[in-house]
């Protein structure tokens, strides 16, 4: 009973850190563009151009907050040990993401959704179901989200303004790092959802990102 209690304690201090207080560091830097070493023309957007990469990117942080809960919520579950781990991995990496978001929408001179912590409970619950149906579940679940993932960050390449090269290089480095989540959780036994299962995720998603595009 101790060490549940020690391990609620854990996860309640870490979605406080992270829906609330902000992840902290990441470990790795924002990513540059390659077309520039001091991102001087990323400063010179238009008015319109700035309000839409704030909202995407803001949109893109609350799914970054959504991929850490998903993956506490599966870890504090997991049954195997391996499996966790692989999954407070995958979570640790999220946070690079998250990080890079929030800088970015900060530069942008907007803020993150005020609905975070609400999307942070809903998800860690998401992740706790999905780990219990079995560990291969939990990888499929785990793929699936990576999978969805990486198509709604393409949606967002082509929707992001064209001058806005600090942000298209934090999506592209985000939407790499979700394809290797993707192709490890599949490797390691990850099984493929029904349909229904998908499209429900599919349709969670849609209402998060439509509401903290917004707010």
């Amino acid at each position: 009973m101790r060490a549940f209690l020690d391990a609620c304690i854990a996860e309640l201090d870490a979605a406080l850190r992270v829906a609330v207080a902000g992840a902290g560091a990441a470990a790795r830097p924002v990513p540059k563009p390659l077309c520039s070493a001091d991102n001087a023309e990323t400063w010179n957007l238009s008015a319109e151009a700035v309000r839409v990469s704030a909202r995407l990117m803001r949109v893109n942080h609350t799914g970054e907050i959504a991929a850490q809960a998903l993956y506490r919520g599966q870890a504090f579950v997991a049954r195997d040990n391996e499996l966790q781990a692989r999954l407070l991995t995958a979570a640790n990496e999220e946070r690079d993401h998250l990080v890079w978001c929030a800088t970015r929408v900060a530069e942008l001179g907007h803020n993150t959704s005020v609905l975070d912590p609400l999307w942070y409970g809903g998800s860690f619950a998401i992740g706790a179901l999905a780990g219990l149906a079995g560990d291969r579940v939990s990888l499929g679940f785990l793929a699936e989200t990576e999978k969805q993932v990486v198509e709604h960050l393409e949606g967002h390449l082509e929707r992001l303004p064209a001058t806005d090269h600090r942000s298209r290089a934090i999506v592209q480095q985000m939407q790499h790092d979700e394809a290797k989540h993707q192709d490890s959780a599949l490797q390691h036994g990850g099984i493929r959802l029904p349909g229904p299962i998908r499209a429900a995720m599919r349709a969670t998603a849609r209402v998060m990102t439509t509401l903290s595009y917004r707010f």
